[in-house]
């Protein structure tokens, strides 16, 4: 058995999906996001404090695909079985010991390629979270955070794109275009997020 094929027995299996968001198999994680990628059904969160700021992390020097650029909150795959928003809660919890309520915002298919190491291609679901409590990073997939206010958000990707994820800045320029207002309004009323 292969390298590859020995990693792929004790990971994560991943949703394939169409166009439609439709379950049609799973593929090891890995496998994947090799070539140009498989399209698979995945989630990202920007969580929020009660001053309206946002939570960004800089994904671990271990990664496969862009360690080292700053992203969302946090992100990663349903398993099979699984609601995408109860996997965003888990892994919220798995990778900065937070429970938060989540709130569905919209989903998107996009494909980015990292050089010549693999891709991501995904069905993307995407959540605004309010986070209360203390972080605790897995150094795993974390290598550091940030709190933010949107403005400086905004800026920091205008002034240095490349130093962000693919997902995260077309997930950012959606959100401040059409859902940072009611996150906004939401986050001085956190009893409306869902639980």
């Amino acid at each position: 058995m292969s390298g590859l094929a020995r990693a792929a027995v004790s990971e994560d299996l991943l949703i394939l999906v169409d166009e439609a968001d439709r379950e049609i198999g799973t593929l090891p994680k890995t496998e994947c996001h090799l070539g140009d990628g498989t399209l698979h059904r995945a989630f990202s969160v920007f969580l929020f404090d009660a001053d309206g700021r946002v939570l960004i992390q800089e994904r671990a020097a271990g990664k496969m695909l862009w360690p080292g650029y700053w992203s969302n909150s946090c992100c990663s795959h349903p398993r099979p079985g699984e609601r995408t928003e109860a996997a965003a809660q888990r892994r919220v919890r798995e990778e900065l010991q937070l429970d938060c309520r989540l709130s569905f915002l919209y989903k998107f298919r996009y494909q980015a390629a990292f050089g010549s190491v693999g891709s991501e291609h995904e069905l993307c679901h995407v959540y605004a979270g309010y986070a209360t409590g203390n972080i605790s990073t897995d150094p795993l997939e974390i290598a550091a955070i940030r709190w933010l206010t949107p403005d400086e958000l905004s800026r920091e990707i205008a002034a240095t794109p490349e130093r962000f994820s693919p997902w995260m800045k077309m997930e950012w320029e959606q959100i401040t275009a059409k859902h940072l207002a009611q996150i906004r309004n939401d986050c001085r009323k956190p009893s409306t997020w869902q639980t």
